[in-house]
């Protein structure tokens, strides 16, 4: 699997540039804090970032190994023991816990206990706490102390997608790295980097295209790569039609024309073809956006403009919005868009 295949291995493989160049400078401080608290969406690079930096300070043949040095070599060189044991997840010194199914007080416990312990092989010890806001009030309680005076050989990295429910009294011991969502020039550059590795010939819009529709989430995009390679995709068409996104402008055309009965109809064979109404949406928002710009006067670059007042635009904005949150309660896929354009055709209607 090319998200496994291509996963960082070294500080400069990071995708996320702003991560990088943070860890690099946490890395090269004189005094290396001893708590993280990582947090981002999915597919981000936290998990991959977390075992980089414990193969980085446990490393053999990098600066951390000599007890005095400027910090300038922090990469892990990936061929030492330590390095490649931190790789295939079997060094003793890394211990890695997902908090979703170990959350209680006892499973705390046991990992703080864990903690008193010097390193048995390496130079430090390293704790990886996925899905850390899992934890519960208990076992959060039962690691603050910890957190406030860790032992000299062991440092926490705690992950996760929701730090708002991380405790204040947690996140303010820890030094917190925001991986956000992936940055589009990111994406596409990691993209490229892996369609080369694969020997894959494609398109400048492809890349564009898959960035725009991967949740902004590294892992999830070098998914879409993977399956664009095995089902052989080479056309914009046909990568359009594989995410659910072709015909975007012809629906907008229909709307232009309040064209009912052609606008259901539609959908209707959108559907029925197994489009991907979650990316129509995200498509339509973003085409309705800049639409909404060029209104207000700026000069945004754009292939046409649509034939819609300002007030309808802002209101279709609205209602997809609302189409959108919807959609993961929804029990027809469909459902929440033909709602939001039967209420903007109404709406209109009495204008």
């Amino acid at each position: 699997m090319f998200y496994l295949k291509y996963r960082p291995q070294t500080i400069a493989e990071i995708d996320n540039s702003k991560v990088r160049e943070l860890i690099i400078k946490i890395l090269r401080s004189y005094h290396l804090p001893h708590a993280y608290l990582f947090f981002g969406q999915k597919g981000t690079g936290k998990t991959s970032t977390a075992r980089i930096f414990a193969k980085a300070i446990n490393c053999l043949n990098n600066d951390f190994s000599k007890e005095f040095s400027s910090k300038e070599n922090i990469e892990p060189c990936n061929q030492c023991d330590n390095c490649l044991s931190i790789k295939n997840s079997n060094f003793a010194d890394v211990i890695e816990m997902d908090a979703a199914s170990n959350r209680g007080i006892d499973e705390i416990k046991n990992l703080i206990r864990e903690t008193a312990f010097l390193p048995m092989v390496g130079r430090f010890r390293v704790f990886i706490i996925d899905e850390a806001h899992m934890i519960t009030t208990e076992g959060f309680n039962a690691l603050l102390k910890t957190l406030e005076e860790p032992p000299k050989t062991a440092f926490f990295i705690l992950a996760t997608t929701n730090p708002e429910k991380v405790p204040k009294t947690i996140a303010s011991r820890c030094v917190q790295v925001s991986f956000g969502k992936a940055s589009k020039s990111d994406l596409i550059k990691m993209l490229k980097k892996v369609a080369k590795s694969e020997n894959l010939s494609l398109a400048d819009n492809f890349y564009e295209i898959i960035s725009r529709h991967c949740d902004y989430s590294f892992r999830d995009a070098v998914k879409i790569l993977e399956e664009v390679a095995i089902q052989k995709i080479t056309t914009t068409e046909d990568l359009e039609s594989f995410l659910g996104i072709r015909g975007k402008d012809i629906l907008l055309e229909l709307v232009e024309k309040k064209d009912i009965q052609k606008t259901f109809a539609w959908l209707v064979e959108f559907s029925q073809n197994g489009g991907n109404f979650k990316n129509l949406i995200e498509d339509l928002l973003e085409e309705l956006r800049v639409q909404l710009l060029i209104k207000r006067g700026l000069k945004v670059e754009v292939n046409r403009e649509i034939n819609l007042r300002l007030n309808e635009i802002s209101l279709l904005m609205k209602l997809l919005l609302q189409a959108y949150q919807q959609l993961k309660y929804s029990p027809v896929d469909s459902l929440p868009l033909e709602i939001a354009l039967n209420d903007f055709y109404n709406q209109t209607d009495k204008r």
